[in-house]
C-alpha cells in the first residue's frame, strides 16, 4: 500500500488511500445490498487495478466506461486511476457508433460495459462498429456467455495473478499534473473532442466545491446525475470521497423512486438540474414522502427562476441551495454562489470564481469589458484543461496565448465579481441538464433522405428548460413527416439530442455570407411553435 504523507494528495489513488485510513469502517458506497467501508473500497480499488495489470494495460492507457450509475463503475473509475491509466467516461445515452468513435478515436483498449439496460444488452450495440483497437469488453451486470465478453467476476479473478506491489509502483509514478480523464464533449464542429484533465486540478476544484456548499463526514449523498458527466463523477463520487460522505448511487431518474430513496436512506445531500427538483415538487404524493432529511443541494446547467430556490427551501426542506457554472474544458466547476447568497442571487448568478482562478467577460477583441456589460466569459486558473486530446488545433482555438479558456458563453460580472450567464457565443443549447451541439444533431440529420438543409436550434420548453427544434427544408417532392424522423433520429443519437420539433422551411433567414441567422430562426421557430399550442 502506498505510505499516506501529512500533505493534502495529489493524485486521485492518494485521495482512496487517505480516506480508507481516516474513515475506514465509514460506508462509501450502498448500492442495493453491496455497503463498501472506506476500507474496502480502497481493497477493490487496488484488485481492480491489478486486474488491469493483468489485462496488459499499460500507464497512460486510456481505459472507457459505458455504464449507467452502480457501484461497479467507481471501483472501475478508482481502479483506472490506480492503474496509472486515464478514464475516458462514456455517455450511456449514445449509440454504438457513438460509442465506437470516442472508444476507437481514444484507443481505449479496455471497455467497461453494462449488461442488460433499459431493455437492450448494451454490448450488442457495438457489433459491427467496434475499434480494432478494443482487445476487452468487461460486462460489470450480467454478462452473456454465448457473446464471449469477460464478466465482472471473471474480470476481478485476474488480480491473483498481479502482486499489489505493481499497483504501488505505478501510483508512485503518478503525480498531480499526470492526466487522470478524458472526458468527450461536443463542440461546434459536431465531433466530440476529448478533454484532458489532471488529478490536482480536479482534486483542488472540487476540495473547494465540497467545502463551500457544506458536503461533510458522514453525509448521504443520493448521485442521479450520470457519473459519465462531471456533475456525477466529480462533483459526484470524488467529492464524497475527499470529504467522507456516502455515495448512494441512483440508477434512473424518477421522481417516486427518488422520494422513496430520500426517505428510505435519509439522503441529507441531493444536487441536481433545475427539472430534476421540478418534478419532485409536481409529484402529486409528494407530501406523503418523509423528506425531513435533506439538507443541502447544488444546482445548475439551466436558468434557475427565484421562485424555484424558494420552494426547494420551503417545499423540499433544503436549508443550503446554491448554484454553480462550469463546462467540461473547466474541469466542471468554474464559479459558486456561497449558502448564505440571497435566493434572488443564487437563482440569476453562477456565483463567484473559485479560489485560485479568474473569471473575466471580453469583447471580440479579447479586451475586459466594464463590470455590468456583457462579453464573453473567459476563465484561467488551475482548474482549465490540460488541452483537447490529440488536438492541438482546437487547444489554440480555445485557450489562447495568456492561457484564458474561452468558453463561448456570454455573461456579466457585477461589481461583486458574481457571474450571470446571458447568453451563448455557440449555438449549443441544454436539454435536461445535458448540452446538446446543433452542429452535431444536424450532421446526423443530413443524411435522411427527405431532408435538403437541416438547421438545429433550442426553443424553450416549459419542463426540460429547452429542447431542440430541427428545421428543415425538405428534398423536392418530400413531405413532411415529423413522426417519421423523430423515430428515424431515435436510432441515430442520444436521445436528449433528437429534436422534440421538426419544422418545415420554404427558406432560412440568411445573412450577406448566406450563413444561416440562428437567432433569428430560434425565434421563427419558437413563434410557430407558440402559436400552434
Amino acid at each position: 500500500m502506498s505510505e499516506i504523507r501529512n500533505e493534502p494528495p495529489q493524485t486521485l489513488p492518494q485521495v482512496i488511500r487517505r480516506a480508507a485510513v481516516e474513515h475506514a469502517a465509514r460506508l462509501a458506497v450502498v448500492d442495493g445490498d453491496v455497503h463498501l467501508t472506506y476500507a474496502e473500497l480502497s481493497y477493490q480499488t487496488e484488485r481492480v487495478a491489478r486486474s488491469l495489470l493483468a489485462l496488459g494495460v499499460q500507464a497512460g492507457d486510456r481505459v472507457a466506461i459505458w455504464a449507467p450509475n452502480v457501484h461497479e463503475w467507481i471501483l472501475a473509475a478508482c481502479g483506472i486511476h490506480a492503474a496509472g491509466a486515464v478514464l475516458v467516461p462514456v455517455n450511456t445515452r449514445m449509440r454504438g457508433e457513438e460509442v465506437a468513435d470516442i472508444v476507437g478515436r481514444s484507443r481505449a483498449r479496455v471497455l467497461f460495459c453494462i449488461g442488460n439496460f433499459l431493455d437492450r444488452y448494451y454490448p450488442d450495440l457495438l457489433e459491427g462498429f467496434r475499434p480494432a483497437t478494443l482487445e476487452h469488453v468487461v460486462v460489470l451486470r450480467e454478462a452473456s456467455p454465448s457473446h464471449g465478453d469477460m464478466s465482472w467476476e471473471d474480470f476481478l479473478g485476474q488480480a491473483e495473478r498481479i502482486p499489489a506491489a505493481r499497483v504501488a509502483e505505478r501510483e508512485a509514478a503518478l503525480d498531480g499534473d499526470s492526466v487522470a480523464d478524458v472526458m468527450f464533449t461536443s463542440g461546434t464542429t459536431g465531433r466530440p473532442k476529448g478533454v484532458m484533465a489532471g488529478h490536482r486540478a480536479t482534486i483542488l476544484a472540487f476540495s473547494e466545491w465540497a467545502k463551500v456548499i457544506g458536503l461533510n463526514e458522514g453525509d448521504r449523498y443520493l448521485i442521479i446525475n450520470p457519473f459519465f458527466h462531471a456533475f456525477g463523477y466529480k462533483a459526484g463520487w470524488i467529492a464524497a470521497f475527499l470529504r467522507g460522505a456516502t455515495v448512494y448511487p441512483h440508477l434512473v431518474f424518477d421522481a417516486s423512486s427518488v422520494l422513496s430513496r430520500i426517505e428510505a436512506e435519509r439522503i441529507t445531500f441531493l444536487p441536481g438540474p433545475p427539472t430534476l427538483f421540478l418534478s419532485m415538487l409536481a409529484h402529486p404524493d409528494l407530501a406523503t414522502f418523509d423528506i425531513s432529511s435533506l439538507r443541502a443541494t447544488v444546482t445548475g446547467a439551466a436558468t434557475v427562476p427565484p421562485v424555484l430556490i424558494e420552494r426547494m427551501r420551503n417545499e423540499l426542506g433544503f436549508s443550503v441551495v446554491t448554484t454553480a457554472y462550469g463546462l467540461t474544458e473547466c474541469g466542471g466547476c468554474a464559479t459558486l454562489c456561497d449558502p448564505s447568497d440571497s435566493a434572488e442571487t443564487v437563482a440569476m448568478t453562477c456565483g463567484r470564481a473559485l479560489p485560485g482562478t479568474e473569471v473575466r467577460c471580453v469583447d471580440a477583441e479579447n479586451r475586459p469589458v466594464q463590470v455590468g456589460e456583457a462579453g464573453e466569459v473567459v476563465l484561467r486558473g488551475f482548474h482549465v484543461m490540460k488541452g483537447y486530446f490529440e488536438d492541438e488545433k482546437a487547444t489554440r482555438e480555445t485557450i489562447d496565448a495568456d492561457g484564458w479558456l474561452h468558453t463561448g458563453d456570454v455573461g456579466v460580472l457585477d461589481a461583486r465579481g458574481y457571474l450571470r450567464i446571458t447568453d451563448r457565443l455557440k449555438d449549443m443549447f441544454i436539454v435536461g441538464g445535458f448540452n446538446c451541439y446543433p452542429a452535431e444533431i444536424e450532421r446526423v440529420l443530413a443524411e435522411h433522405p427527405d431532408i435538403a438543409q437541416v438547421a438545429v436550434t433550442g426553443v424553450p420548453d416549459e419542463r426540460m428548460g429547452e429542447v431542440g427544434c430541427a428545421c428543415v427544408i425538405l428534398r423536392h417532392g418530400a413531405t413532411l413527416d415529423e413522426a417519421g424522423m423523430i423515430a428515424w433520429s431515435r436510432e441515430r443519437m442520444a436521445n436528449y439530442k433528437v429534436p422534440r420539433h421538426i419544422l418545415a422551411f420554404d427558406e432560412f433567414p440568411l445573412n450577406a455570407s448566406n450563413k444561416v441567422l440562428k437567432r433569428d430562426l430560434a425565434q421563427l421557430a419558437a413563434g410557430r411553435l407558440a402559436a400552434a399550442a
